[in-house]
Order: structure tokens, then C-alpha cells, then sequence
């Protein structure tokens, strides 16, 4: 059975054994007193050395750092004076050797002298790399010379820097002084007792040099190794050698259990690592790592000559899935989305392509190849087909899209920034050109990007600056030329551009979500309009107001209980609304459109489906979504009376409606001859231009009022 001793024990022995030597052995120690006379001397002056300097950089790290402070604003609005001021007032200090004020270049701005011969050349002593390039305070040494540095921020902006210089030099007087006394001191103490400090210092010298040895051999090595170890852990460097002991002491423990440590430390970066730069739904790179990977990439390309393509891919009303289906479902299409994306970056984007989630429903890829836009372009082309083919979720075929902003390095941008907002903008843009598309990045879509977003601020308080109004424009049958009821249309007259076109600022209410505000306020007027109406108009046949309701409207669910708060609030009778949508947003998702029609029409509003006949949908959309009314294209009414396509597409719409049951209304009806034309065909209702402009409510008062006359002299 092997004997363990103990660290505690090795120790204890070893001072006993020094105590022993050093108590035999005394006399000879004082031989080294003259030894200890220049090592107490070069202390003392390394120790007052330090104290001054300490002293010294405590008093330069606050003045350079108040003085950056300060500088900050003077610097921001380049306030040449002003930076003057407080240089000058530094330099006055005692102490300071010179005052440098440099932009974020290292171009001198002032140096506190009234000419500023320095003024604008750049900083080229050995001490200016360093201090040009400090993010927080630094100091350098030189022999009489103590140099700090400090960065002049604003926010996160790095405007410039100040460098002021201190005599390193101030003080030493009181030093030397010191010194000289101390050695005086030392050497009388020397003199007198010089034999005996000669002999003991001899004896100690070999007793301390094999106690050393002793000592480095079996603890301080150990214990060295397990510190550089400890510090290349520090830096990262988790797979660094470890030292290996067969010591059974508490040394050999420390270096087993640091060994242990350090194996798990690594286990548990690689797995930290993995979390940090993957994104934990899709397994792909997040925005982390496409970033640090896109920072080291233009790193490599800048001056290569070489370019590369960044895709940002956005899924085109994500929001409708989490709303209908639930976030559960919304995981599942993204999963399917991301698979859908990886398997043509591999196989379209090439060896280089790499493809991340960088957040929501958004995708990035970077491509790389000689021909770079040919290549963005097969991708970008190829993503939009495949994306927009029928998901199956909770087996239910659900049908996306994506929207792909293109841009390219170095000709929009040459760092990662611009390029992510550069893309930001194209795909904004392949929304706004109807989306399921793909966009290049063009200098002239930030100027289009300013001016819709300067819109839609405008149009956020529009409605309450009384901008927004509603006008309604005259239905009329087209049996008996009666008036029937009118549809609400929105108009915007800006108080500086004037009258701004609805298919412009809708599209912007639509796209920024600023119609689910705006929607709610236009159905609440228009049915406290229409009441106000049927209140002066007398006996006779109610008239109904029809409203536009939007895709995004339709998508919130919202939409049944809004309908139902503003016939309850206006008190009007529901048979005398009728709820506009166009055929797309019916047909994009029938199931929800039909559960929710269905609710609408048991309060007993009519629900009237727009623009029929441009969805491509056909009729056999209209027996599975309850609908009662039809309004058929103007741009089929156009051309009813020279385009015997658009005639019989009309003729056969309105005969399959009335084989349904359901109303036709047609739209943009501008000439006699149309309207007699489908009269003939035995349309139902009718508006446009012919018939009747939209009219400011108390011009339709007038309307009403004027027929309903015409009705009672009949």
C-alpha cells in the first residue's frame, strides 16, 4: 500500500528544514548585506517609481477622460472654438507637455495653441497608431513622457479622439532627495556590520536556491502549467493540451479535477455555440451567424474583384396563418419553408450559397458566382415557384407566397448593413409590384421607399385631421332606373398635395396595416350615414349602403363583431348593409372566408363579392362561399359594347348568378348604350358615371330626398 503525503505535510517540512538552516546559518546571512543594500535601493526607487506614476495616471485617466467627455459636443457640430477652449484650459495644466484634439482619422482638429500649426495633418509619431485606434482610455509610456488617450464618442459614434501628454519627470526632485538619503543610511548600516552580512548571505544564498528548486520543481511547475492551461481556456482555445500527473497528493487532484473541468467546459461551449448561431425551429443558421459569416465574407471579397448576391426572402401573409390556424401551424409552414428554401439552395445556388432564418418569416441568401445576377436570378425564380406551391398543414392545403428583394455586392453596397437594408428595400418593393415575385435593389426604390413611408405617416392622422372623407356613389336598378342604395368610396384631399388617388394611399393603408384602423372608421360612418338617409327619405323602399371591406379585414376575425358594434351603434337595420370583398381575398383561403361570410349573413347583411371575374376563379367558387351578390368588372363593362368576348363573359355571368340566386350589379357603367345593354341582359343593379358621380353626403340627400319625391308623385 503506497504512503500518501500530502501537499500540507511536503510544505510544513520544507519550512521546517529552511527554519533550521536559516537559524544555523544567521551570522553568514548579513555577508549579504550589500546585496540587499542595491536591491532595498532599486526597490525603493521602483516603488516610488510606480507611486508617481500611479499617481500621475490616476490624475491623466480623469482629466482625458472629462476633457473626451466635453469634447463630445464641441466635436459632433464642430465647434472649432469651442474645442479650442477646453484644449487651451488643458494645457494650462501643470504638468501637461502638449494637448492633441484628432477626427476619427487621426487628423490633427487643434492642439491648444492660438495658430494650430498641426491643424488637419495626420498623427504619424510612434505613439499615434495606438491612440488613434484606442476605444477606451489608453496610455503609453515613454522615458519622460506619460501619453493617454481617450476616444470621443457620441452614442455609439466614434467622432475622434483627444491625446494629452504629462511630464513624467514631475516629482522625481522630492525622489532623488529620498534616495540619496536612504542609500546614505544603508550604507552606514552596512559598514559596520558588512562581515557578518557577507557570510550569512553566502550560507542563505545556496540554502534559498536549492529550496527554490525544490519548490519549482514540485509545486510552482505544476501549478504554472495549470495557469497557462487556465488562460488558453480563457481565450477560447477549449482543446488546448492539458498537463497529465501521477501525483496522489492534493497538487495531482487539482490538476485531474482542472482537467475534468476544462473537457466539460468545452463540451458545454460547443453546445452554448450551436444555441447561439442556429435557429432552434429550422436548424438553420440564425441572424447571428449569417452575419458574423457575411462581415467575414465582404472581408475577403473587398478588393477581390469577386461579387456576390444577397437574397431576402419574405413570406407573403404569414400573419394570416397564425391568425386562422394557430402559431402551432405557423411553425409548420415556416419548417416547410425553410426545407423548401435549403433543397434549391443546394441545388440551384452552388457550393457557396449559404441560406439562414434571420427572423419571423424571413429568409437570407448569399450567393456567389461568376455570373452573379444570372445566378440571384435562377435562385430568386426559382423560390418563388416553388414556394408558392400548396403547403399541407393539419391536412389542410394552404396556399403562400414569397416576396424576394435581390442586391448585390459591391455594386449596391460594399458592408453588410447596406446590403441587409438594401435587400430590406427590393423586397419591399416585390410587395408593393403584388408580390410572389422577386425585385432587384435600385437606387431610385430608396427614394419610392421615402415617399411611402412619408405617406403613410401622413395617413396615420388623416382621419382625425377630418383629411378622409366619405362619399357615396348611386346604385341604381336597371328595370325601373330606381335608386337603390349607394356605395361608400373613401377619399383623401391632403392638406398640401390635394386630392391623393385611392388605389394609391389603399394599397399603403393595406400594406402598413393602417386599414384595420381606417376600415372600422369608414363602416361606422357609413352606417350612420345610411341612417341619417333612411331617416329623411321617408316610406318607401329602404335603401342599402354597400362597404368595401379589405383582404387584411377579412384575415383578423375580427370582422363579424365589427359589422355587428356599428349596426348596433348607428342603429340600422342589417338587411340595409351589404359587405364588399374582392374575389381574391375570398378565394386565397375559402374555408375561414366561408365560416365568416356565414356569420355576416346571419346578422343579416348581404355580402356582395367585387371585381368579379378578374380572380380567375370561375362560378364553382360561388356554390361553396355564400355569397349574394356579384359586381362584375368595369373593365368587362368597358368593353361590352365593341368586344363580343367581354359581352358574352358578361351574358353568361349574370345568366349563371340568376341560375344561383344571386344578384348582379355592374360597375363603371359610363354610357347610355351599356346600360340599355344590360338591361337587355337582365343585370339587376348598376352604377358609374352615367348613372351618377360619388357625391359628399349632403348632395346625396338630395338625392335621396329628389327620389323619393319622384317615387310618391308616381
Amino acid at each position: 500500500m503506497k504512503v500518501r503525503i500530502g501537499l500540507q505535510a511536503q510544505f510544513f517540512a520544507m519550512v521546517g528544514f529552511a527554519i533550521l538552516a536559516a537559524s544555523a546559518l544567521m551570522v553568514l546571512f548579513w555577508m549579504r548585506q550589500q546585496e540587499v543594500q542595491r536591491t532595498v535601493e532599486s526597490m525603493s526607487r521602483q516603488a516610488t517609481d510606480q507611486v508617481l506614476d500611479a499617481n500621475l495616471r490616476r490624475r491623466a485617466d480623469g482629466t482625458t477622460g472629462q476633457l473626451a467627455k466635453a469634447l463630445a459636443n464641441p466635436l459632433y457640430y464642430f465647434d472649432l472654438d469651442a474645442v479650442g477652449d477646453l484644449a487651451k484650459s488643458a494645457l494650462r495644466q501643470p504638468g501637461v507637455r502638449y494637448v492633441l484634439v484628432f477626427d476619427a482619422d487621426g487628423n490633427v482638429l487643434h492642439d491648444g495653441t492660438p495658430d494650430i500649426p498641426t491643424y488637419g495633418r495626420r498623427m504619424d509619431d510612434p505613439l499615434a497608431f495606438e491612440a488613434i485606434e484606442a476605444r477606451d482610455l489608453h496610455a503609453q509610456l515613454t522615458p519622460d513622457t506619460l501619453d493617454v488617450s481617450a476616444p470621443v464618442m457620441v452614442g455609439d459614434s466614434r467622432l475622434g479622439g483627444v491625446r494629452v501628454g504629462f511630464d513624467r519627470m514631475e516629482g522625481r526632485e522630492f525622489q532623488q532627495g529620498a534616495m540619496t538619503a536612504l542609500r546614505q543610511q544603508i550604507r552606514d548600516l552596512g559598514s559596520r556590520q558588512l562581515l557578518a552580512i557577507l557570510l550569512l548571505s553566502a550560507a542563505l544564498l545556496t540554502l534559498g536556491g536549492v529550496v527554490l528548486a525544490i519548490i519549482q520543481r514540485t509545486m510552482v511547475r505544476p501549478i504554472s502549467e495549470l495557469a497557462d492551461s487556465a488562460r488558453a481556456i480563457e481565450a477560447g482555445q477549449f482543446e488546448t493540451e492539458l498537463p497529465v500527473t501521477r501525483r496522489r497528493d492534493e497538487l495531482g487532484d487539482l490538476v485531474r479535477a482542472f482537467g475534468r473541468m476544462s473537457q466539460s467546459v468545452a463540451r458545454h461551449d460547443r453546445e452554448i455555440r450551436r444555441m447561439a448561431y442556429t435557429d432552434a425551429l429550422t436548424g438553420l443558421a440564425n441572424r447571428l451567424a449569417f452575419r458574423e459569416m457575411l462581415d467575414a465574407r465582404l472581408m475577403q471579397l473587398n478588393g477581390a474583384g469577386r461579387q456576390l448576391a444577397l437574397l431576402f426572402a419574405d413570406a407573403d401573409d404569414f400573419k394570416r396563418i397564425n391568425d386562422t390556424l394557430g402559431h402551432d401551424a405557423g411553425d409548420e409552414v415556416l419548417l416547410q419553408f425553410a426545407h423548401r428554401i435549403s433543397d434549391a439552395v443546394s441545388r440551384i445556388g452552388g457550393p457557396e450559397a449559404r441560406v439562414a432564418r434571420f427572423g419571423g418569416d424571413e429568409f437570407v441568401i448569399l450567393v456567389e458566382d461568376e455570373d452573379v445576377r444570372a445566378a440571384a436570378t435562377r435562385l430568386a425564380e426559382r423560390l418563388v415557384a416553388i414556394l408558392a406551391e400548396p403547403l399541407v398543414v393539419q391536412g389542410r392545403q394552404v396556399f403562400l407566397s414569397t416576396s424576394i428583394g435581390v442586391t448585390l455586392f459591391p455594386d449596391d453596397a460594399d458592408g453588410a448593413t447596406s446590403l441587409l437594408k438594401n435587400g430590406d428595400i427590393a423586397m419591399y418593393q416585390a410587395k408593393v409590384a403584388g408580390k410572389s415575385c422577386y425585385r432587384f435593389y435600385s437606387r431610385a426604390m430608396n427614394e419610392a421607399v421615402e415617399r411611402r413611408v412619408h405617406l403613410e405617416n401622413e395617413l396615420r392622422g388623416a382621419w382625425d385631421r377630418g383629411e378622409l372623407r366619405v362619399v357615396y356613389q348611386p346604385v341604381y336598378r336597371l328595370a325601373d332606373q330606381r335608386l337603390v342604395g349607394a356605395e361608400a368610396l373613401l377619399r383623401w384631399r391632403h392638406h398640401e398635395q390635394g386630392v391623393i388617388a385611392p388605389a394609391v394611399f389603399i394599397d399603403v393603408a393595406e400594406q402598413s396595416g393602417l386599414i384595420e384602423t381606417i376600415g372600422p372608421q369608414v363602416m361606422r360612418a357609413a352606417c350612420g350615414d345610411a341612417r341619417r338617409w333612411e331617416a329623411a327619405r321617408g316610406e318607401g323602399e329602404p335603401l342599402f349602403v354597400s362597404v368595401n371591406v379589405s383582404p387584411r379585414q377579412l384575415r383578423s376575425g375580427d370582422l363579424a363583431r365589427m359589422v355587428e358594434a356599428s349596426l348596433r351603434d348607428a342603429g340600422l337595420a342589417p338587411e340595409q348593409l351589404h359587405i364588399e370583398l374582392t374575389e381574391t381575398a375570398v378565394i386565397s383561403d375559402e374555408a375561414h372566408a366561408s365560416q365568416l361570410l356565414t356569420r355576416l349573413r346571419a346578422l343579416g347583411v348581404k355580402v356582395w363579392l367585387d371585381d368579379f371575374g378578374t380572380g380567375f376563379s370561375g362560378l364553382s367558387h360561388l356554390r361553396r362561399v355564400p355569397v349574394d351578390g356579384v359586381k362584375i368588372d368595369r373593365s368587362f363593362v368597358a368593353d361590352v359594347l365593341r368586344d363580343p368576348d367581354d359581352l358574352a363573359l358578361t351574358t353568361a355571368i349574370i345568366a349563371m348568378a340568376h341560375s344561383l340566386g344571386i344578384t348582379v350589379v355592374a360597375e363603371g357603367v359610363e354610357k347610355e348604350g351599356q346600360y340599355a345593354l344590360l338591361r337587355e341582359r337582365r343585370c339587376d343593379l348598376a352604377q358609374g358615371y352615367w348613372l351618377g358621380h360619388p357625391l359628399e353626403m349632403d348632395e346625396f340627400m338630395t338625392l335621396v330626398a329628389d327620389a323619393s319625391t319622384a317615387v310618391a308623385a308616381l
